[in-house]
């Protein structure tokens, strides 16, 4: 590539960041540095009437959560600022009266109720109304109206849009990297609002002159956007710029694979389409997902690297990321592939780190422990978590003491039970060195020396420490809680079943 790759992720402030979207981030993101570029974010809140207070915060903090932080934007190293097209806006009207006075635009002056009524007209015939070549020179424009006429209406405060000329009778054959050839008949397309009277421009101006004083390189979106590529390529032309390169990326789908994921799947569902909480709703990491997992989990939808390979860093995917290898079709989501994934990643954390995630969990219980003890914990129980909101289900026995016992484990307490828990006690009180090898093996002779099936007291056993049969190795269990409150939990289970 001949000069500097410079991508950007360029969303609405308009609420939480969908999943899609942070998809189309990362993988901004992994090109730029797969190219040594620059990684920037520019909001486009042109559209006043759409912004929601907090959602530029929102994806802000989103993306520097995921690792994925922008090299340039609102208030960092703003080298083609402001990075808020709101604060951009008197730029576009210079360059809305460019195309006005290069002939590849024109005022419209129709009210939104003259067109209503020309597309209810169509309609009714089983047309769809296009405003475009075949009209334009028929409605209330500058095409049709005086130059002297125009600047009047527009003097005396007439509401009115910039329209694009689309050329009429011309194939546009185009190139995007992941698609590869597409074409597009002009005579088909409409000529599209660039403008309007209350000083805003549409998305489609402010994105390109944004995308060319910005020295964007390279345009990568979702391929709903697939449709202006035209106009865009077109407005290039216009203003006499080249285009960047285009690469539409493939829809994540809904899990039966039938149309575009939506919040409402995720509520339907009940798993998180946003990457954190957005108004009471839970996000992945609320839902207990690492950053790092999100990322690698997003990364392969819709993409590999050729290989067999499925659990990347975020540097391993920045030098391998291609987005040639980005598939065509979209993609299905799967929460449960994006649980494995999460498991994969917390069973592979050190316990340290794990420790330093419960923590905060046990204080909010009012549980003092030390670090130590906790690194020890979590070494026994994450090989089972698959997320990080699973630590305290997996471990809260270590904690307390059990309130109530499993009614399905509780048939395994027999008649016989209550003596043979006794005898445990008497032998767990004369173990000095009350370590898990240690008690396992006193515990194990005893059994041996007195003819008693390992069932008969094991299940009773674990039972009364944990409230169920579940957990790590019992006697690990037993080492960590320690004698006192062992024997104490057996006297409460032969005293409650």
């Amino acid at each position: 590539m001949s000069k500097q790759v410079r991508v950007r992720f360029a969303p609405s402030p308009t609420g939480a960041l969908h999943i899609g979207g942070v998809r189309t981030a990362l993988f901004n993101y992994l090109f730029a540095k797969k190219h040594n570029g620059v990684f920037y974010l520019r909001i486009e809140d042109t559209d006043q009437t759409r912004f929601v207070p907090g959602a530029e915060a929102y994806i802000m903090e989103a993306l520097e959560w995921l690792g994925i932080s922008p090299d340039e934007t609102v208030g960092k190293n703003e080298k083609f600022g402001p990075y808020r097209q709101s604060e951009r806006k008197d730029l576009y009207k210079i360059y809305a009266d460019q195309l006005i006075n290069s002939g590849w635009a024109y005022f419209a002056f129709d009210t939104p109720e003259t067109l209503t009524s020309l597309r209810n007209e169509q309609e009714a015939q089983g047309k769809t109304f296009i405003y475009n070549h075949t009209n334009r020179e028929i409605l209330d424009t500058s095409l049709v109206i005086s130059a002297e006429e125009t600047a009047k209406r527009i003097a005396n405060g007439e509401h009115y849009v910039i329209r694009f000329k689309t050329p009429v009778d011309e194939t546009l054959h185009l190139k995007d990297i992941i698609r590869g050839d597409v074409k597009f008949e002009t005579s088909l397309l409409d000529d599209k609002v660039l403008f309007k009277s209350d000083g805003m421009p549409t998305y489609h101006l402010a994105n390109i002159v944004d995308d060319h004083l910005m020295e964007t390189s390279h345009v990568i979106r979702g391929e709903e956007w697939l449709p202006s590529m035209p106009l865009h390529v077109l407005l290039y032309r216009a203003f006499g710029w080249d285009a960047p390169e285009f690469a539409h990326l493939p829809l994540i789908l809904k899990p039966s694979g039938k149309g575009k994921l939506s919040k409402r799947d995720g509520e339907i569902g009940g798993f998180p389409v946003f990457p954190l909480e957005w108004n009471g709703l839970k996000g992945f990491r609320e839902e207990g997902h690492l950053p790092e997992s999100l990322v690698n989990f997003l990364a392969m939808i819709g993409w590999n690297d050729g290989t067999e390979k499925e659990h990347f860093s975020l540097e391993e995917l920045s030098q391998v990321f291609d987005l040639s290898r980005v598939h065509k079709a979209g993609a299905r989501f799967d929460i449960e592939k994006a649980k494995s994934v999460n498991h994969y990643y917390l069973s592979n954390k050190n316990d340290s780190f794990l420790a330093d995630l419960f923590e905060p969990v046990l204080q909010s219980k009012g549980i003092q422990i030390s670090k130590n003890t906790i690194e020890k914990i979590m070494s026994l129980v994450k090989e089972r978590l698959v997320l990080t909101t699973d630590i305290w289900d997996l471990t809260d026995f270590f904690f307390q003491a059990p309130t109530s016992y499993d009614e399905k484990a509780s048939k395994n307490w027999k008649e016989e039970t209550p003596a043979l828990m006794q005898e445990l006690i008497s032998t767990l009180e004369y173990i000095d060195g009350f370590d898990s090898a240690n008690i396992e093996a006193v515990v194990k002779d005893w059994l041996t020396k007195n003819e008693i099936g390992m069932g008969k007291v094991m299940q009773p056993f674990r039972l009364s420490l944990v409230g169920a049969l579940k957990g790590p190795h019992l006697f690990d269990i037993v080492e960590i809680i320690g004698k006192e409150e062992t024997i104490s939990r057996i006297q409460k289970a032969i005293a409650t079943l």
